[in-house]
């Protein structure tokens, strides 16, 4: 496994935990400052403060834990592509049913200046599971 790979799945995994933790400001530097987020049925979201603002809202009455299964990471240069099957579940703080979704997701990071991937764009085929 290269350098580059093990530096992305480590980002995964921190994206991850940090979220499970409510920890925006880590979210928020795994990023690029332009990163786009899309998701079928809405317009996308684009940048740190409206990603940011959609998690707290989402972090204020939600507990949030992930479990990715890396499917593929293709590194070219300083761009990379990852492919995972993602199962996410959002738990309410006030005691509602816990909201199951799964599917696929396909993220393009960028090296960044600073020699760090961050996340630039991401795509995701989440459904709700009945």
């Amino acid at each position: 496994m290269s350098t580059d790979e093990e530096q992305i799945r480590a980002l995964v995994e921190m994206w991850l935990s940090a979220t499970a933790a409510g920890d925006v400001d880590t979210v928020l530097d795994l990023m690029a400052a332009d990163a786009m987020f899309m998701s079928a049925g809405q317009p996308p979201m684009v940048g740190r403060e409206a990603f940011a603002r959609g998690l707290t809202k989402l972090l204020t009455d939600n507990v949030i834990r992930s479990v990715s299964d890396i499917q593929e990471i293709v590194v070219c240069g300083d761009l990379a592509y990852v492919r995972t099957k993602l199962a996410v579940t959002i738990t309410s703080k006030h005691g509602k049913t816990p909201m199951l979704r799964n599917g696929d997701t396909m993220s393009i990071l960028r090296r960044e200046a600073d020699g760090r991937w961050r996340l630039s764009r991401d795509a995701n085929m989440l459904v709700v599971v009945a």
